[in-house]
C-alpha cells in the first residue's frame, strides 16, 4: 500500500476512541470511589449486627458476634476474661448505655499498621459516640484499646 492508496481519514473513529477512554476513566473513578467508601464495610456490618442483636435483647447471639465464635458455649474457659455474665451486665439494661433501642454506624477508621478497625456508632441518639475495635482477620469485637489515642468528636 502506498501513500496514495491510504484510507480516507474518518473522524468518527477518533471520536469513538475518545469516548471509550472517557468512559473508562469515569468507570475507574467510580470503582475507586466504591472501594474507598466500602473498604471497612465488613467490620461496620459486624458492629451493626452486634448492636441489632443487643437491641433485640438476644445477648447470646450478640456474644457470639462479639467473640466471632459460634461455639463459645463449648469452651467458655477461653473467654473467662470477659465471660457471658459480665457481657450481659455491660450490654444489658443495667449497663452504661442502658437499654439500647437504636443505633447508627457513623464511620470507620483504620489506624496505620494495625490489625483492626475502629467503628464509631451512635447509640440511642446520645451525644457521645461509641467506638468499638473490630479485628480484620475474624471480625471479633472488643472495646477500644487504651493504647490507641483517638479523639472522637460528638
Amino acid at each position: 500500500m502506498t501513500l496514495f492508496e491510504a484510507k480516507e481519514y474518518d473522524p468518527s473513529v477518533e471520536k469513538r476512541r475518545r469516548m471509550y477512554a472517557i468512559a473508562g476513566l469515569v468507570l475507574a473513578a467510580f470503582f475507586a470511589f466504591l472501594v474507598y467508601h466500602f473498604w471497612d464495610w465488613r467490620e461496620e456490618h459486624a458492629v451493626s449486627k452486634f448492636l441489632t442483636a443487643i437491641e433485640h435483647k438476644d445477648y447470646e447471639r450478640a456474644y457470639t458476634i462479639w467473640n466471632a465464635d459460634p461455639n463459645w458455649k463449648q469452651h467458655p474457659q477461653k473467654y473467662a476474661g470477659y465471660n457471658f455474665g459480665t457481657f450481659e451486665l455491660d450490654w444489658g439494661p443495667t449497663g452504661e448505655y442502658g437499654e439500647i433501642r437504636s443505633h447508627t454506624i457513623r464511620t470507620a477508621l483504620t489506624p496505620k499498621n494495625s490489625s483492626g478497625v475502629v467503628v464509631i456508632s451512635m447509640i440511642n441518639d446520645r451525644k457521645v459516640p461509641l467506638a468499638l475495635w473490630v479485628e480484620k482477620k475474624d471480625r471479633s469485637i472488643t472495646f477500644l484499646p487504651p493504647t490507641l489515642n483517638i479523639r472522637i468528636e460528638p
